[in-house]
């Protein structure tokens, strides 16, 4: 099997050289990059499996790389993040970055992030043994196969991540799920005590489905639950 690359963008040497010792001890191939702006020319020109993304960045920060990678690339990242402040979390996943772990983090659980984020990505560039085919919800039709989504017949611009959430929704419709039910299903790793994830990645999908992301069609909450989709 082909090893997966991924680019470690941390101005923290120390940091930078542990994980990459031991992305490379589990058979990851790597590529480092100390500032923003060399984080940045590399990501937009390597083929990149995952890129690990420090906030904090001379030149130009965390936040401003993961806004101009998703103008053009889907590539999963990981935000390394120093700060416990929710708002730079929230901001980092509103951004489109598919997850964030907070320093000092452990080995093992980054570890287990990033090849659950890669695993979600390789699975959906398979193709399927049997085609799912689109599904029409009122206004908006969901073509499980090809991972788009259409509103009044014009598609939405989503993330892997805001996806792989409505269709696992869609798929199961009227069940409800827990935070921690959709951490573990749909982000492919066990339950690590942040639901945020989950709560931000419901909100910007209900900006982008939604016309009244105040008063939802769709994806609907069952307060002291979870969620679940409805069809209208």
């Amino acid at each position: 099997m082909k090893s997966k690359k991924i680019l470690i963008i941390e101005d923290e040497k120390s940091i930078s050289d542990i994980v990459k010792f031991n992305l490379t001890k589990e058979n990851f191939k790597t590529d480092t990059a100390y500032d923003g702006h060399e984080g940045l020319e590399k990501a937009l020109a390597g083929d990149f499996d995952l890129i690990l993304l420090d906030v904090m960045l001379p030149g130009i920060d965390g936040f401003e790389i993961c806004k101009k990678l998703r103008e053009r690339s889907a590539v999963p990242i990981i935000m390394l993040t120093a700060k416990e402040e929710e708002v730079d979390k929230v901001l980092g996943l509103e951004l489109g970055a598919d997850d964030y772990i907070t320093k000092p983090f452990g080995l093992r659980e980054l570890i287990a992030r990033i090849k659950a984020n890669i695993r979600r990505t390789a699975m959906s560039d398979d193709s399927p043994t049997v085609s799912a085919g689109a599904r029409d919800f009122a206004n908006l039709t969901i073509d499980m196969d090809r991972y788009e989504v259409r509103k009044d017949g014009q598609p939405l611009e989503l993330t892997l991540r805001e996806f792989e959430l409505l269709r696992y929704l869609a798929e199961r419709e009227d069940k409800v799920f827990s935070r921690e039910e959709l951490l573990e299903d749909v982000w492919g790793y066990e339950y690590y005590g942040d639901i945020r994830t989950v709560d931000v990645t419901v909100r910007r999908l209900r900006e982008k489905l939604e016309d009244d992301s105040s008063n939802p069609k769709y994806i609907m909450t069952k307060r002291g639950v979870g969620y679940y989709f409805r069809r209208p």
